[in-house]
């Protein structure tokens, strides 16, 4: 069993996830930086990121991987190398698992689309759908946003300057 261990750490796929690993967990403790949190990206953060590209280009062209989900995955990695601007940016996470999850319930209740039967209708239902994601991104009731929401544009629906939203 301690070889199997130590040879899982020896493995490409290992290394990539502990540096990754380093690199969220620098960032997480990043996030209570309100003013500062660009700024230290930059000091502590960029290096890291910088350093694990150069690590996975040469893990890219060494010939170690020929093929296999390990190599995909670094491609991958390589091919999302020009997203590392998001480190100029305090308030862009470093990826977008909560756009992810929020579309993951959308497509699970993907068989109430059958229900909508016009492109008026097909409109409206994403609008609903952004209305609630959006409450439940902010921490919101759902049902109570959008009560409050519908309240308030029933009380303007004849207004033409929109600007009481």
């Amino acid at each position: 069993p301690k070889q199997d261990h130590q040879a899982a750490k020896d493995t490409v796929a290992y290394k990539a996830t502990k540096r990754i690993g380093a690199i969220y967990h620098l960032d997480t403790q990043l996030a209570d930086e309100t003013d500062d949190r660009k700024k230290q990206r930059q000091i502590n953060l960029k290096p890291l990121v910088e350093a694990f590209f150069v690590w996975a280009k040469e893990i890219q062209t060494s010939g170690r991987l020929t093929k296999g989900k390990t190599l995909e995955g670094i491609n991958y990695c390589i091919n999302q190398e020009e997203h590392e601007k998001i480190l100029g940016d305090g308030e862009v996470p470093l990826d977008n698992n909560a756009t992810e999850s929020a579309l993951r319930s959308f497509c699970l209740h993907k068989h109430a689309w059958k229900l909508i039967d016009s492109i008026d209708g097909a409109k409206s239902s994403a609008i609903i759908y952004s209305i609630t994601e959006t409450a439940k991104a902010n921490n919101l009731n759902p049902f109570r946003y959008l009560n409050h929401v519908l309240t308030v544009l029933k009380d303007h629906q004849d207004d033409t300057d929109y600007s009481f939203i």
